[in-house]
């Protein structure tokens, strides 16, 4: 699901890009750390297993058939987006956010002392 609503942000972004630019775009690889999804979305047979999931979140595998979307593994200890969506130990917390370019704010430091 969470890949589906990626795919989405990725596209709509992507129109923005070629209406603004005009150019060709190479496939948007969107990191998962769920190497279950990116079975499914190469797959394109429907099993038992996955008929539980929603019609609108199947779209990903048309998106990954087009080459509109990649989907690349990443272990969770790597995922960069987690410091967006958990409550990380301080170690982690560190290590993301040195990895997405943000800096300690020197002003506040100094403030703070």
């Amino acid at each position: 699901m969470a890949a589906s609503l990626a795919a989405c942000e990725a596209i709509w972004m992507r129109k923005i890009l070629v209406e603004l630019f005009g150019s060709h775009l190479e496939p948007t690889v969107i990191y998962c750390d769920n190497q279950s999804c990116i079975k499914l979305s190469a797959n394109l047979v429907f099993h038992d297993r996955s008929k539980h999931i929603d019609i609108r979140y199947h779209h990903i595998r048309d998106c990954v058939q087009r080459r509109i979307m990649l989907l690349s593994y990443i272990p969770t200890e790597d995922q960069d987006a987690d410091i967006l969506t958990k409550a990380l130990i301080r170690r982690k917390f560190e290590y993301h956010r040195g990895r997405i370019g943000v800096a300690d704010n020197p002003y506040l430091i100094e403030r703070e002392c």
